[in-house]
């Protein structure tokens, strides 16, 4: 039977009929459906583990155990995880492995764009890269097929488009894999200098046996359409380019995007005038093909930066223009990103911008901070980098700069990478102030539990992390849970907190307004109590305008959260049930 499905669903059902055992993750958008569509399954063990280095231990653990396992992250969560994947492609595996990262062209939720085929070279493993939904499902069971005969743990790349894109995919029953016996190996899985020696020996015969697999692999695939232009592409910027050009060139279609053939690209190309190489991102393919003699059109055509589309591949390729999409005359007016009405950091940032405190910032909803008119954040480096960060830039200006500099972090991204920053200012006798905003969930990502909310990705109880408890053991002694809704006594705490001359965490308290179990009531309204102070927009609420002349609320998007009743200093603000 066949299904139209996201591409993360099709990964996901691929795992499920490869015999698939254990999964472990860490949501990232664009590649945090595939694990939550394996919960579906209750034949695979599944979590979320408190970041992505955990999730790829714990996939390697289980695969040298002999089970098939699986970790799933977005491009920058490869970096995270990077220590223990360069690692695993000297000792191989025992139960097929696979690694699915999904890169993100355009920057549609990410703060880099990262091209994640250089680390598939950079470690030496194999990487294969669907065009569509069905090719997930496809490859996602190739994949362990090709781990286990060669001994490699495997790389499916992915991009935005083709994980969150549908086609049509075939389902087929669940293959039925026994565990792979196990046995003490400390020579294949004991990576010490001398063992690790032999392994590399092995690791590039593995290479070297991939490179023929390339040569005849139907995963390579050319399309030839009595054509002299020839196109080396792959994944979506293959489907955008058959889109583009239709039957008027050849394509070579790399299916397996590391290691990369030679003969096959060197017998497509003499076929042909010109070759085009259609890749977003980096010149991988196009560094390739010149290395190898054939001479090749990319970059110099096509730009470094962000998404390609089929218009721009047309008039690349062929010379040609075309509409990108319906014009219309209307103004379309803008949707700039902002914190959500009712949203818990909007307390916080209000009053940071208040005190006009430097902000170390982090990854998550709260990025937000930055934009007006709250913006209340200063950098914004990578996932746990706020209290690390903040922690330098009091060694660099001294203590009474600290006293003006604040982290901002999640409860998630404590968890993930900010609680070892925290010990950090502890050990290293700093005095930084930490502000874990506590939503109760993992926010930007789309809600997922995580070791702070009490639940596992299936919903069961659990044991829920103390951040109180946590934080004092490491050596916090001043440790205060506050609602930032409740400004003034939040102004207090957060004043109290950074004149301390030793570490301190605020835990600014107050679940995500999107919860479920969130019941806010009401609409929130404007009486005739109004001076048109505008105090109330300087929230950032969206749900509050000025129109000229009278301070207005949407009906539509104000949840009646009532923080605008703490910061108007008239009373103006009353509630509508």
């Amino acid at each position: 039977m066949k299904k139209l499905m996201l591409g993360n669903a099709a990964v996901a059902r691929g795992a499920y009929e490869a015999g698939v055992s254990v999964v472990a993750s860490y949501p990232g958008t664009p590649s945090t459906e595939i694990t939550e569509n394996i919960v579906k399954y209750d034949e695979i063990y599944a979590e979320w583990s408190p970041n992505e280095k955990v999730a790829a231990e714990v996939a390697i653990g289980a695969s040298i155990a002999g089970a098939r396992s699986m970790s799933c992250m977005k491009h920058v969560g490869l970096n995270v995880m990077a220590d223990p994947v360069f690692t695993v492609s000297y000792t191989g595996v025992n139960g097929g492995l696979v690694f699915c990262v999904a890169d993100d062209p355009g920057m549609h939720s990410s703060q880099n764009e990262q091209d994640s085929r250089h680390y598939a070279e950079a470690s030496k493993i194999m990487m294969l890269e669907p065009s569509d939904s069905s090719e997930c499902k496809e490859f996602t069971k190739l994949a362990y097929k090709l781990s286990e005969e060669y001994d490699t743990p495997v790389f499916l790349r992915l991009s935005t488009r083709v994980s969150h894109s549908q086609s049509l995919v075939e389902e087929c029953e669940r293959e039925n894999v026994e565990l792979k016996p196990y046995e003490k190996n400390i020579g294949k899985y004991v990576m010490m200098p001398g063992n690790a020696i032999k392994r590399h020996v092995d690791v590039e015969n593995r290479i070297a046996a991939l490179k023929e697999y390339a040569e005849i692999s139907d995963i390579n695939e050319i399309e030839d359409n009595n054509s002299k232009i020839g196109v080396i592409t792959s994944g979506i910027s293959y489907m955008y380019s058959k889109e583009a050009l239709g039957d008027k060139v050849n394509y070579l279609k790399l299916g397996m995007v590391y290691p990369l053939p030679v003969k096959k690209i060197q017998e497509f190309a003499k076929n042909c005038d010109k070759v085009y190489v259609v890749e977003e991102l980096d010149p991988v393919f196009e560094k390739h093909c010149k290395s190898i003699g054939v001479d090749v059109i990319g970059k110099d055509v096509f730009t470094l930066l962000g998404e390609y589309t089929p218009t721009m591949i047309k008039n690349a390729v062929l010379g040609e223009t075309a509409n990108e999409c319906a014009l219309i005359d209307e103004t379309i007016p803008v949707r700039p990103p902002v914190m959500c009405a009712g949203c818990p950091h909007r307390g916080t940032f209000y009053v940071l911008k208040k005190l006009g405190l430097v902000v170390s910032g982090d990854i998550g909803c709260y990025t937000l901070g930055a934009v007006a008119p709250l913006q209340s954040v200063d950098t914004t480096i990578c996932m746990g980098a706020s209290v690390s960060a903040a922690h330098g830039m009091s060694k660099a200006r001294g203590k009474e700069f600290n006293k003006k500099l604040v982290s901002v972090i999640g409860d998630s991204t404590f968890m993930h990478s900010g609680i070892t920053g925290l010990v950090d200012i502890v050990y290293n006798k700093g005095n930084n102030t930490v502000i874990i905003l506590d939503n109760s969930i993992t926010g930007m990502t789309g809600h997922q539990d995580n070791p702070t909310t009490g639940y596992t990705i299936r919903g069961e109880e659990t044991v829920q992390v103390n951040l109180v408890s946590l934080c004092k053991s490491i050596g916090v002694k001043n440790v205060v849970v506050a609602d930032p809704f409740d400004v003034k006594n939040f102004e207090k705490v957060v004043k109290e907190e950074v004149e301390k001359d030793e570490p301190s965490v605020i835990i600014a308290q107050r679940p995500c307004a999107l919860l479920k179990s969130v019941k806010y009531t009401g609409k929130c309204k404007i009486n005739d109590n109004c001076k048109k102070c505008k105090m109330c927009l300087k929230l950032g609420c969206p749900a509050i305008s000025f129109d000229g002349e009278n301070i207005k609320i949407d009906k539509t998007q104000c949840n009646g959260c009532g923080l605008c009743f703490n910061v108007c200093p008239f009373g103006a603000m009353e509630k509508e049930e």
